[in-house]
């Protein structure tokens, strides 16, 4: 299993007792959704680990307490501390008619309301305070937040989204 075939559920902030016991930070809007897995992928060392859970549990309101097999001591826990945490990319929720996952729009045509096409979304950075689409058009690059009222429609048949964005956002990209 390779990190572009799985998605970032959290990281493992500490430990929960001596017998091995993990807090996982959630990184979701739903967590919920992953109070019973079955195993998860470690990133160790750049390699994603699988480990069965034996328990879990619901901690306040992103913290998911975990119990995995053959983490029994504290000094294995020890060693699993501040990694990264992710699931297969099969394991996602599905979404609503408008809704997406940010790997399954890259390629995605971009058209604006007023400017027509203007390209390809290459990626999104979530990175940041407010995350953004990266646009190629023709070898120039258009920046448009991910917000929800510059979207009017995302047709997933077709692989298209469908923007109206703020005037002259797109503009100021494309002048010389």
């Amino acid at each position: 299993m390779t990190k572009d075939q799985c998605f970032y559920l959290g990281h493992i902030v500490s430990k929960f007792s001596f017998k091995g016991e993990l807090q996982i930070k959630l990184d979701t809007d739903e967590p919920e959704l992953y109070e019973h897995l079955e195993s998860i992928f470690v990133d160790y060392r750049n390699k994603l680990i699988p480990f069965f859970v034996e328990k879990s549990n619901l901690q306040k309101s992103n913290l998911l307490r975990v119990k995995l097999e053959e983490v029994d001591e504290e000094a294995d826990a020890d060693d699993l501390l501040k990694r990264d945490v992710y699931l297969p990319l099969t394991e996602l929720p599905p979404l609503g008619e408008n809704k997406f996952y940010y790997h399954e729009i890259i390629g995605y045509k971009a058209i604006d309301a007023s400017k027509g096409e203007i390209g390809e979304i290459k990626f999104v950075n979530d990175q940041t305070m407010q995350a953004l689409f990266f646009i190629d058009f023709n070898g120039k690059e258009i920046i448009i937040p991910v917000n929800d009222r510059f979207i009017t429609k995302v047709d997933k048949d077709e692989k298209i989204i469908y923007f109206e964005t703020p005037e002259g956002l797109i503009d100021m990209y494309l002048e010389e």
